[in-house]
């Protein structure tokens, strides 16, 4: 991935310094790509099956928290991080700007992306570490703790530039999602059809993953990514896959259960918005049968 390090952002809100303390406690309201990857990473360290205790907790999983507080240290790791991030914000938000009233006569308006360490506030309540990255549509922030992109890294090597831009691009899919009133739309059906809560979710996380390759379409044009980028890409949406999340934790796969898509389905929609650079190839819940607005 091609970037030039520099400043952060003025959309970036910094409270790495401000940010709380805190245990593994994992919430409600389903966890992305890199949270079910840090789950696994450290069921693999410890030995404990927290994928499993989250999958079968109601989303829900408590990990030993520590008593220790240690002063925050600002690496030059994590500086390049944080910058990284921050170009990622700007380049996407700046390809919606020219794309969105192009191509759906919508406006774009600029997310915040809050940095954080530990612990923050955010609209939406807690923000956690161990949640990982998230997007608000109360407060329109994307909520990011640099520390869980340092597990990220020592995971993935020489992907990990690219899996934090992809991760910041699926979250400010969702910033889109809201601004078309698509997020609204789907919480209402759920209100509608408790049933349906599962299967709506992923359509609404599949669509961000399209949403995401629309970006990726004009990264790549402008040569910022590269197909070693993709594929890189489309590993990691094949590693945190529900079916194969599930697999590895449990040995069987419920379809019914899952909240986020298979790995197919993830990169499927992600090369779908890649190729096409279309927002209107991202209806994920027209595909399914179900209306969600037009575009």
């Amino acid at each position: 991935m091609d970037w030039t390090p520099g400043g952060l952002s003025r959309d970036v809100e910094d409270r790495r310094d401000s940010s709380g303390g805190g245990g593994f406690g994992f919430g409600g309201g389903g966890l992305g790509i890199v949270g079910i990857l840090f789950l696994l990473v450290i069921s693999l360290i410890t030995g404990r099956n927290y994928i499993g205790s989250y999958l079968s907790g109601g989303g829900r999983v408590t990990t030993p928290s520590s008593s220790s507080t240690r002063p925050v240290e600002h690496s030059a790791a994590e500086d390049r991080s944080a910058q990284l991030v921050s170009f990622t914000l700007d380049d996407v938000q700046q390809t919606w700007e020219k794309l969105l009233p192009e191509q759906t006569q919508h406006p774009y308006r600029h997310a915040k992306l809050v940095l954080f360490r530990g612990y923050t506030r955010s609209g939406c309540g807690a923000a956690q570490s161990q949640t990982g990255p998230f997007y608000c549509p109360q407060d329109e922030k994307v909520y990011i703790d640099l520390s869980f992109w340092d597990e990220l890294r020592r995971l993935g090597g020489g992907t990990a530039e690219f899996a934090q831009a992809y991760v910041v691009a699926h979250e400010l899919g969702h910033h889109v999602q809201n601004i078309l009133g698509i997020e609204q739309q789907m919480r209402q059906l759920q209100a509608r059809n408790p049933g349906a809560k599962n299967q709506l979710s992923v359509m609404l996380e599949l669509q961000a993953d399209c949403l995401a390759g629309v970006w990726g379409h004009s990264a790549e044009a402008r040569g910022i990514i590269h197909q070693d980028d993709v594929d890189a890409g489309l590993k990691a949406a094949a590693a945190v896959g529900d079916d194969h999340i599930q697999k590895m934790s449990r040995g069987a796969v419920s379809p019914e259960s899952f909240t986020h898509g298979s790995s197919e389905q993830r990169q499927t929609w992600f090369m779908r918005g890649l190729k096409s650079g279309e927002v209107s190839q991202c209806n994920t819940f027209q595909s399914a049968g179900r209306s969600s607005g037009s575009f």
